[in-house]
């Protein structure tokens, strides 16, 4: 296969022969398994030795829509990226074995004894250890790529190399413009609709820091971001957290990707609040939400600190001050981020299952506003949002006035 194409099953079981993945006398059996927005995702098992791995093809288009053009790319980008991210962060990420430049393709580690959270979270299931996990995986992946740690001029090749202009221009769209005005391309209930108008759409300040914060976005080359965090690009068990398809990194703004994770958590929230019934099994999932929500930023900002001492380089990083100043700026990102992935998952065109899965329209869209709400608070108010405990009261607070309405 010396000419790119986007393979079937038939043409991926030819491709793992022709690349001597598996041993020569291996009976193969190949199924898709993608359901993301963009690739091709093939799952390749040896029925003889049940040795199994993944293949991630990028195709030309997204698969979302063919409206967006992307370049097959992205898939380098993503097999760097988790060579990097596997080093920084051992045992957070899948092992890749190779990747192919012709093809697009990369061969990575079977992760099928893990589930997807976004999928696990539906079914209301815990993981005690995923607060510690993911913020090993934020403070050493972000902080380590960043200016203060890495020499400058090694930083500015990174820069380079991971620059992503298609995949970016995606997130441009989709989180910080399409949300907030009437877009075509927009997909939401008709109340919610309603509801977006009056509260997002004609709220001249919110727009305006809507715009602060999409220039920020294209500026900001902070650090060596994932760039699409959410918890359908994680995968767990009880005692491990695998965190994949980063094809959307590159060098952006840190509070990013922790932003990406405290939106996601809320969504999990939300629907356990629309599909649970009342009584010790919901309050007992929603409290584990809830102190995952605030472990997630205050154990994200001491293992930071920490590492900032252990890891630091730049001489005037190490002035008093400069630490907290500059994680101040990251808190402050999170909760704009957190905000803006919690609207555009309402109104855009990439929804997230934890809301579209709920069956009663009325509270769907009870869950909807709820989103919304949260989302504009977390945007206007970052200036003042420091703490986990900042972040739930927000949380709270919206809920509450959503009930008594």
């Amino acid at each position: 296969m010396s000419k790119y194409f986007v393979m079937k099953e038939k043409d991926v079981i030819e491709y793992c022969k022709q690349q001597n993945l598996f041993p020569s006398d291996a009976e193969l059996n190949c199924i898709e398994i993608g359901d993301g927005n963009l690739n091709y995702i093939f799952k390749v098992t040896d029925q003889r030795s049940s040795k199994s791995l993944i293949i991630k093809q990028a195709g030309p288009v997204a698969r979302i829509s063919d409206e967006f053009k992307v370049s097959p790319d992205r898939n380098r980008i993503e097999s760097e990226i988790l060579k990097i991210q596997y080093e920084l962060a051992p045992g957070l990420v899948p092992k890749v074995y190779q990747y192919d430049l012709e093809m697009n393709c990369c061969v990575m580690e079977d992760l099928s004894d893990h589930k997807i959270m976004r999928q696990a979270l539906i079914e209301h299931q815990q993981f005690p250890l995923f607060v510690e996990h993911i913020t090993t995986f934020l403070c050493n992946t972000l902080l380590l790529t960043s200016d203060v740690v890495v020499d400058h001029k090694r930083k500015k090749e990174l820069v380079k190399q991971f620059i992503n202009p298609d995949l970016c221009e995606i997130t441009e769209d989709l989180v910080y413009t399409e949300p907030f005005f009437d877009c075509p391309r927009n997909d939401l209930l008709d109340v919610t609709k309603e509801f977006a108008k009056q509260e997002l759409w004609s709220d001249s300040n919110l727009l305006l820091e809507t715009a602060k914060l999409k220039f920020e976005f294209m500026t900001n080359a902070q650090a060596l971001i994932h760039g699409d965090l959410h918890t359908g690009s994680i995968f767990v068990k009880p005692d491990s957290t695998k965190v994949i398809d980063p094809e959307f990194a590159f060098y952006g703004p840190a509070g990013y990707d922790v932003g990406n994770v405290i939106a996601n958590l809320i969504f999990a929230y939300q629907n356990a609040e629309a599909t649970m019934e009342e009584g010790s099994q919901k309050s007992d999932y929603q409290n584990w939400l809830e102190t995952a929500i605030v472990q997630t930023i205050d154990l994200f900002k001491s293992k930071f600190l920490s590492l900032w001492q252990q890891k630091v380089t730049e001489r005037v990083a190490t002035y008093p001050g400069f630490a907290q100043y500059y994680l101040d700026s990251i808190i402050r990102d999170t909760a704009a981020v957190a905000g803006c992935e919690l609207c555009r998952r309402i109104i855009g065109i990439a929804h997230v299952k934890d809301i579209t899965t709920i069956q009663d329209v009325s509270r769907r869209a009870a869950a909807e506003r709820v989103c919304l709400s949260i989302g504009k608070r977390f945007i206007l108010e970052r200036n003042q949002i420091r703490t986990g405990a900042d972040f739930l009261n927000i949380v709270k607070a919206c809920q509450d006035a959503a009930l008594k309405a």
